[in-house]
């Protein structure tokens, strides 16, 4: 007894303990809360420093405080490609900003279209009489993308420079899912449909490999025209078709490789890299560290410079992500979030709306349901313009049938006009350890649909007809919004996706530019001078707390020294990552809840930090866990 009683006083002594700890971190946060102002600090003489120390997105999540207090790590950043373009551009007519500086040690690369726009605020700096220089340990395809338009490339001698191009693998899964006995029911519309290949097939089917051939072609072409144009003397084709001879000519020294080629002007480190700019800016009086230069962060010109609210109120919302069901984001497009988010603005007096697509789409309910609120503005009679960022395809492209015109990029990637459904049953792999399934049915339709007993053909034939009658529902809404004959569209529906490009020939999009053109032509189009117009960005507001977090979760803005250095392996190990998490992924979709979807497989992924997607629930996050293990 005595021995019991003494485990007892430990336990209720760790009981009070965790207690304590709790009530101090409590109230500490509390403090931390109430105490909370943020300062603005002063725009220096000097450089307008641009650390990319993350990945460029559309829409950043807001950080999750009890998550961030789990983890043991820092979450991805996340940088808003709208915030990095205008303050690039900004520092153009800035007589405060003598350089632009971009560090890409920790660049974990954005969307084709992102990186474009980004590009072409560097070459505004630089026709403003202004150089910009940038660095990294590792060019790869997104980084080097924005590299070619800088007026020096430094490279640390013990990186490189590697582009692989658009294209890749999908993993498909039927000979397991056939050894497992699941059987998977399929019900689509669209041959070129591929969401639902890796779950019924071994390999890519040829309508699929087709148009993913004519899609990587043109976007490989775009990117490829682009390097060239910024940085013509750049041998690219050589990098890309031949790097091990270009590195085994170097000396298998990848950095003097990149050097010879034409990729990057200079080898130099961190500290020798700042040295240089500090000669051209002037040094930092208030650093002593090597290679530190007189420089504001983007994130402080940002703040310095708000956006202007004279004349009439463009609305903008934003839905960028997989569009899901329910509250989630920003950063997944929820679809009762962003209609609460459009019906809260009914109230606002917009001039216009602009929606802005960055999507693979996701839930047809909720794409209806975000559709549904777009129309509820456009019957205010205002006008609704949609501007398409990398990808607005299968659900991103239903969602922007109600507008008056649509804008893309020629990198952009829309279209996958077509919806499907999948769903496994269990009857097979529970026959082979002696589990069946029997019963008394009063109609075709009892105890349906039974997962684990086996689907009725009844009701097999009603589920492919509502999938059916979705796809027909999404033909007869793109036709309306196109103005287009069902005999035109059909073609060039059935899932397939196509290029920005190729897409304004074939009428699904009408005019090329980014969100500032859709404005201008909404503003227009609402009777609004070209400059009396401003910005209204129907964004959530994070609650407080939330606020202190986010401020807190990434490092600071001037220094990436919390984030991953990234050379040739660890890029390699990332791409592994990314190949894991896919499969992950594609495990959690066959086995969640969605109804019929309107998605895209060929579409890449949203650009987000592995760390930072929602993770899943049941026994796919014990799964995930024990591979992060």
């Amino acid at each position: 007894m005595a021995f019991a009683r003494k485990v007892w006083k430990l336990l209720v002594a760790i009981k009070d303990g965790l207690v304590l700890l709790l009530l101090l971190l409590f109230f500490g946060l509390l403090y931390a809360a109430l105490s909370y102002t943020p300062t603005v600090a002063a725009v220096k003489e000097g450089a307008l420093l641009v650390t990319l120390d993350g990945v460029v997105v559309e829409e950043p999540q807001i950080i999750d405080p009890v998550s961030l207090l789990l983890s043991n790590s820092a979450p991805t950043r996340e940088h808003r490609a709208l915030d990095v373009v205008r303050a690039i551009e900004g520092a153009a007519d800035d007589d405060r900003i003598k350089a632009v500086v971009l560090d890409l040690d920790y660049f974990l690369g954005g969307g084709a279209v992102h990186m474009e726009r980004i590009g072409e605020a560097m070459d505004k700096v630089r026709a403003a009489g202004k150089p910009v220089l940038t660095h990294a340990i590792l060019y790869a395809d997104d980084s080097y993308q924005l590299a070619a338009h800088a007026s020096e490339i430094w490279l640390d001698p013990l990186g490189g420079a590697v582009v692989a191009g658009p294209g890749g693998t999908n993993l498909y899964y039927a000979d397991l899912l056939d050894r497992l006995n699941v059987n998977v029911h399929v019900y689509r519309v669209g041959t070129y449909k591929s969401a639902v290949e890796p779950y019924i097939l071994n390999e890519q089917s040829e309508p699929a490999a087709e148009a993913a051939r004519a899609l990587y072609d043109t976007i490989w072409t775009n990117y490829r025209d682009g390097v060239t144009r910024a940085r013509p003397k750049a041998q690219i084709d050589a990098v890309v078709s031949e790097p091990a001879a270009l590195i085994r000519a170097a000396g298998g020294d990848p950095a003097r490789a990149a050097l010879a080629s034409g990729m990057v002007d200079r080898l130099g480190t961190r500290a020798a890299f700042g040295a240089h700019v500090a000669e051209m800016v002037g040094a930092d009086d208030t650093e002593e560290a090597p290679g530190s230069f007189a420089h504001s962060g983007y994130q402080t010109w940002l703040d310095n410079n708000p956006l202007s609210t004279e004349g009439g109120a463009i609305g903008v919302i934003t839905v960028a992500g997989e569009i899901v069901d329910g509250d989630a984001g920003p950063g997944s497009a929820g679809g009762t979030r962003i209609a609460e988010q459009l019906d809260d603005a009914l109230n606002n007096d917009l001039a216009a709306l602009v929606v802005r697509v960055d999507s693979p789409g996701g839930s047809v309910l909720a794409s209806e349901e975000i559709r549904q609120a777009i129309l509820r503005h456009k019957a205010r009679g205002i006008p609704v313009v949609v501007s398409m960022a990398n990808v607005a395809a299968s659900g991103g492209y239903w969602i922007s049938t109600p507008a008056d015109a649509i804008f893309a990029e020629p990198s952009t990637i829309t279209g996958s006009i077509g919806v499907f459904a999948v769903l496994p049953s269990f009857e097979r792999t529970l026959s082979e350890i002696g589990v069946n399934a029997d019963g008394v049915q009063t109609t075709p339709l009892s105890g349906q649909p039974d997962v684990l007993g086996g689907f009725t053909p009844e009701l097999e034939q009603v589920l492919q007809a509502q999938v059916e009658g979705t796809y027909s529902r999404f033909l007869s809404l793109v036709a309306k919004s196109r103005n287009m004959p069902l005999s035109r569209l059909a073609p060039i529906a059935e899932g397939r996706v196509w290029a920005g490009g190729t897409a304004r020939q074939l009428g699904l999009v009408d005019r090329f530019g980014g969100l500032d053109d859709a404005a201008a032509f909404a503003a227009a189009k609402a009777g609004l001078d070209e400059e009396a117009w401003h910005y209204d960005f129907l964004d959530p507001e994070p609650d407080p707390f939330t606020a202190i977090f986010a401020s807190m979760a990434g490092p600071d803005e001037d220094s990436a020294a919390s984030a991953r250095r990234a050379d040739l392996f660890a890029h390699v190990a990332a791409g592994r990552n990314a190949m894991l998490a896919n499969m992950l992924r594609d495990g959690e979709r066959l086995m969640g809840e969605a109804g019929i979807e309107a998605r895209c497989l060929d579409c890449p992924a949203t650009m987000r930090g592995a760390d930072t997607a929602p993770p899943p629930g049941g026994w796919f996050a014990a799964l995930r866990a024990f591979f992060a293990a």
